[in-house]
């Protein structure tokens, strides 16, 4: 059984979580081709909608996420996959998660750990 990306207009959400703490890290697309490369390779892979190509998540930090379950939505349409976050950060960002936004009083407030500074990792 395969994920119907054929009812998404070939794009499903992928949502990532810490294999051991379950803290929600991302939420991602995968299109057919990055299913397929991460059920061969066990790193996660995406397909980047603003760049219109396969990512594989960490490729430029080295921040990869190893894939340790995956689980799908009675739709078929969503994956859940369960990682080990190589590097302690997710996010693009330098935190751990990518929402690390939380809405208190009608503010937003960062409330999320940072793990790397993005300008050193990304030059």
């Amino acid at each position: 059984m395969e994920p119907h990306f054929d009812k998404t207009d070939g794009l499903i959400p992928a949502i990532v979580q810490d294999a051991e703490t379950k803290d929600v890290l991302m939420l991602a697309y995968m299109n057919k081709e990055s299913w397929d490369a991460t059920v061969l390779t066990g790193k996660a892979t995406f397909w980047s909608r603003s760049r219109q190509k396969l990512w594989v998540k960490g490729e430029s930090s080295g921040h990869v996420q190893i894939v340790k379950k995956i689980f799908m939505d009675c739709d078929n349409d969503t994956v859940l996959m369960q990682v080990e976050q190589i590097g302690g950060a997710a996010c693009h960002t330098g935190h751990r998660s990518c929402f690390y936004r939380r809405l208190e009083g009608g503010q937003w407030v960062e409330a999320g750990e940072m793990i790397f500074d993005p300008k050193d990792v990304y030059k």
